[in-house]
């Protein structure tokens, strides 16, 4: 068998992660493609993660470069499969013990979208995009994620292609919607392995009763939001909306609560906060109903719209009569509660690997290149939790006490400065790289926060002779 070429290796500790991967790249051009492509994804932002700046050329002018044009090859003519690529990233999470699943966390299901003009690359359709908030022209994809109060990662995901891109709309037996893709993502993270509480989604996916059906019948567990207004049957006295089913609820205040009960929410920055739940009754469902309506709201008495969930669950309530005969273990209020919290993880997600990560940055056109360069930003996001556990972060930097020589311009030594770089000596007379890539401590300082922030201006760091800002009023402050 003949011995493989040594790839060049990536920078830091990225290189013990790649390597991992090697085995599914056949040749040494691959192996440079995926090193380079991760290296320029970790690599501090500065303007978007398009090929140049993954390659570290000049925007626009360095498109020709050769640096750009292998990594345009590599992303849409070289044959390596972006499937079994993802599939080694999730087992490396499984194997790992820092970022295995447990059963208490929850696989989040959401759908996003990005503007993207054109009619030559794939999935391009005039349609709903939620980061938007409007309908324009974009690709939407369908994404998991694992999430729980620790920690977050992607698990699959799946470009939506619009009916238009079919020759028979959406009668053609290869069209998919978005719900029957998140319904199999679902499903795929189930048989991969990872374990979850329950699989958790927004009002989009809740209010449809057919996916809420093709889940139970997976044998997978739900808790998903509705929209408050949603109307169901029910006899003329009786509740129709799910808004209407917690006004019946009883409540006479924090002294007499009636039917709601108090659940603890716990945030990320350690505070907590009191909010109240119940189980609320509408047409069929009820708190022993095969659905269950949960209503978790900040205060009972006003529900505010951007305090309340309406939330429907198949999973059964403690001590019910169908605890006995259900697949999935029963949850309290507070479980619920908890498990539709995590959702929000997701949002959390779609900012690092859109706003650092360059999600939606890609210069490619086909199917199987966008899906190539999705896979490459997913195995970007893992790096940053393996490189988090495996090098813990440093303590925060102190800056230091002022001596007892100083006088009130600070200290009488000059403070050591960086030296200073010279971008640009000369005209280069043609397109060449930057080389950015070649500080590892860079590489993800951002997307996992370890980097301290810099200290505030102080008045010692205002340069000899130049004069002081002058104070700000106080009706421009908090200040009175």
């Amino acid at each position: 068998m003949t011995r493989r070429v040594p790839c060049p290796p990536a920078p830091g500790p990225l290189e013990g992660y790649a390597a991992r991967f090697d085995d599914l790249f056949g040749s040494l051009a691959q192996r440079r493609g995926f090193r380079e492509c991760l290296a320029g994804l970790l690599a501090p932002r500065d303007r978007n993660k398009t090929l140049t700046a993954l390659a570290g050329a000049e925007p626009v002018a360095g498109a020709q470069h050769p640096a750009v044009q292998r990594l345009q090859f590599f992303l849409s003519e070289s044959r390596w499969d972006p499937d079994r690529v993802n599939d080694r990233r999730l087992e490396l999470l499984l194997a790992d013990p820092a970022t295995a699943p447990h059963g208490g966390g929850v696989l989040v299901l959401d759908d996003s979208g990005d503007r993207k003009d054109g009619t030559k690359t794939a999935h391009v359709g005039h349609q709903w995009l939620g980061r938007y908030g409007k309908t324009d022209s974009g690709v939407v994809t369908v994404t998991t994620v694992r999430a729980d109060e620790r920690l977050h990662y992607p698990v699959h995901a799946v470009p939506y292609t619009p009916a238009k891109h079919f020759a028979k709309g959406k009668s053609d037996p290869a069209f998919r919607t978005k719900l029957a893709i998140g319904a199999d993502l679902a499903a795929r993270a189930k048989a991969a392995g990872f374990a979850f509480r329950a699989v958790a989604a927004d009002s989009a996916y809740g209010d449809q009763d057919g996916f809420r059906s093709e889940l139970a019948e997976a044998g997978l567990p739900f808790v998903m939001a509705l929209k408050p207004r949603r109307g169901t049957w029910a006899y003329g006295a009786d509740a129709h909306t799910p808004v209407d089913a917690a006004r019946e609820l009883r409540w006479g205040g924090p002294d007499d609560p009636g039917d709601w009960h108090p659940v603890a929410r716990t945030f990320r920055d350690g505070h907590t906060e009191t909010w109240r739940a119940a189980d609320a009754t509408l047409g069929w469902w009820g708190p022993d109903g095969s659905r269950r309506l949960v209503i978790a709201t900040a205060d009972p008495g006003s529900l505010p719209a951007k305090a309340t969930w309406y939330l429907v669950t198949n999973l059964p309530r403690p001590g019910g009569p169908r605890e006995a005969d259900s697949p999935h273990p029963a949850a309290d209020l507070a479980e619920i509660v908890r498990i539709y919290g995590i959702r929000h993880w997701i949002e959390q997600s779609y900012k690092q690997v859109k706003d650092e990560l360059g999600w939606a940055d890609f210069q490619v056109r086909s199917d199987i290149a966008i899906r190539r360069h999705q896979v490459l930003v997913n195995c970007a996001f893992s790096f940053c939790w393996d490189a988090w556990f495996a090098h813990p972060a440093p303590p925060p930097a102190t800056p230091p006490a002022p001596g007892a020589g100083d006088g009130e311009r600070g200290p009488r030594t000059r403070r050591a400065r960086p030296a200073a770089t010279v971008l640009a000596p000369r005209n280069p007379g043609r397109a060449r790289l930057a080389r950015p890539l070649d500080r590892a401590a860079a590489l993800v300082d951002r997307v996992v926060e370890r980097a301290p922030a810099p200290p505030a201006a102080r008045p010692t760091d205002i340069p000899r002779g130049r004069q002081r800002p002058a104070p700000l009023h106080p009706e421009l402050t908090n200040h009175r």
